[in-house]
Formats: C-alpha cells, structure tokens, sequence
C-alpha cells in the first residue's frame, strides 16, 4: 500500500497547474492533503469527487481560505474524525483521521510558528494534543500513520541552510527537540528509515531567490509509522520533480497486513 501526502498550497492554484494530471497518472490508493483553502463546494467536481474515490474534507473555520486539510481514498474507513476535540486548533481544520479496523491514518497541517512567540507556543501546544492523540489510539490497539506538513526540520541534514535558520521558527531547538520527542515517544521518520544519510532531500522550497531550482530547501513533510510497523516499510519517497506547489509530493510503501498491537505493554510506546 502506497500512501501520499501533498502540501498543495491551496488545491485551486494548484489544480491550475497540473494536479488533476498529476492525480489521474499517480492514480494514489490513499491522498492526504495539506493547506488546501477552500471549502470543498469552492473545487472543480474531479475534485470534490473523483471515481473510485471516498473524499474527505476539512476546510479552516475560523479564517476562509487559511490552512485545511483532506483525504482522497480509495478505501472507505470504519470512522471519520476532524481534529482532537479540541477547540482551538480544530477551528483551523489541520488535520482529517480516517479510522481503519487496526490503524488510523492522519493527514495533518501542524501550524507555522513564524507569527511570533505566541504562535510558537501554539505549535507546541499543538505538538502536544496531536501526541497525546497518537498515544490515545495506540493504548486502543491501533497503528498511526501520520503524513502531513509537520513545519519543522529535524536534523541539520533536512535543510540546506542549518545556521542561518538556526534561529528561525522551524528550525529551532524548541521544535526539533519535539521531534525527539516523539520519536522517543515511538514513532518512526519513514524518509530517514529508509534513507537515514541522504543529504539535499527537501520538501519545501522559499519562492524567493530561485530556491528550488538551487535546491535551497526544507524537508518538513513526513511520513511518521509507530514503531511496532518499522518492518512493515518498504519504501519512503520524495518526487521533488512534481510542481504545483512550493512543497512536493511525498509518499510511503507499508506491507499488509499490520500487526497487532499489544496493548498490555502501553509502556513500549
């Protein structure tokens, strides 16, 4: 099973250059989207409803035209959720999870901390309920796999530029340091799984300065997996060749079946 993930920086810029054909020649089982603006009766029907598809869709509230997030499948899950039950952050609709008998799987738009201070503690903040989130279904013996636009680089070798941004929101030590976090937590980066020293591999690139054609960029779109379906990946991609977008496809190969989880031992994860 192949799952895709795609900050399209607005689904109706993007669906003007090229992301229907993109959509048609991939022919993506599952499709999870990023930053899609629009509430879904504002895109083209190939869109709202392509054949063969389940689409589900979860425009921002509290500002038109701001962040929201979907799911285009080809499989119909058991349960639909749109956010944490959390007020403040599901008003901006960043994330849509679709409930499988065994696993979830999230699409999920974290927020961009370059606002200011009081924008970073909301990312945090955000940070924290989407983990606690996580470890809720664990502990009720389901997998989660995460695709999304997470707004942070992990690691020096994820940007291209590591100590001019050292103190920009995105790579800053508070933020990476979430990421340590989650991934002791136990969560696996499917990239750096699967290409743990593969350099100038970036997922979003600044519209200024010829950015992407100097592949000047950031790898802040991942495919995290709990750690009991580490073995279950096969492959972990990025298709920097595919525009439409200042950020670029990426997807994720897992093996089924998955696992069962063993919920006596919550404290492994």
């Amino acid at each position: 099973m192949r799952i895709y993930s795609w900050n399209v920086n607005g689904i109706r810029s993007a669906e003007k250059k090229g992301f229907n054909d993109w959509f048609k020649k991939t022919q993506p089982e599952l499709l999870c989207l990023q930053e899609t603006r629009a509430e879904l009766n504002q895109v083209p029907e190939e869109i709202q409803a392509p054949e063969g598809y389940f689409c589900y869709w979860n425009a921002c509230q509290k500002k038109k035209g701001y962040s929201g997030t979907a799911i285009l499948s080809q499989i119909e899950p058991d349960a639909v959720e749109y956010g944490f039950g959390i007020d403040e952050f599901d008003e901006e609709g960043r994330v849509v999870q679709l409930i499988f008998p065994d696993w979830v799987l999230n699409s999920i738009y974290f927020p961009n901390g370059g606002q200011g201070e009081d924008r970073v503690d909301y990312k945090l903040r955000f940070y924290d309920a989407y983990l606690d989130n996580c470890m809720d279904w664990i502990k009720r013996g389901r997998h989660v796999v995460t695709l999304g636009d997470f707004n942070t680089c992990h690691q020096e070798i994820d940007i291209a530029r590591p100590k001019e941004n050292s103190d920009i929101s995105g790579f800053l030590p508070v933020e990476r340091a979430w990421i340590d976090k989650f991934i002791a937590a136990g969560f696996e980066d499917s990239f750096r799984l699967m290409h743990p020293n593969l350099a100038d591999s970036y997922t979003w690139w600044s519209n200024r300065a010829n950015s992407r054609e100097r592949n000047v960029g950031w790898r802040i779109d991942y495919a995290f997996v709990d750690s009991a379906l580490k073995s279950y990946v096969t492959d972990a991609s990025i298709y920097p060749e595919v525009q439409g977008s200042d950020h670029c496809p990426i997807s994720v190969d897992l093996e089924l079946p998955f696992p069962p989880i063993d919920t006596s031992k919550d404290e492994s994860f």
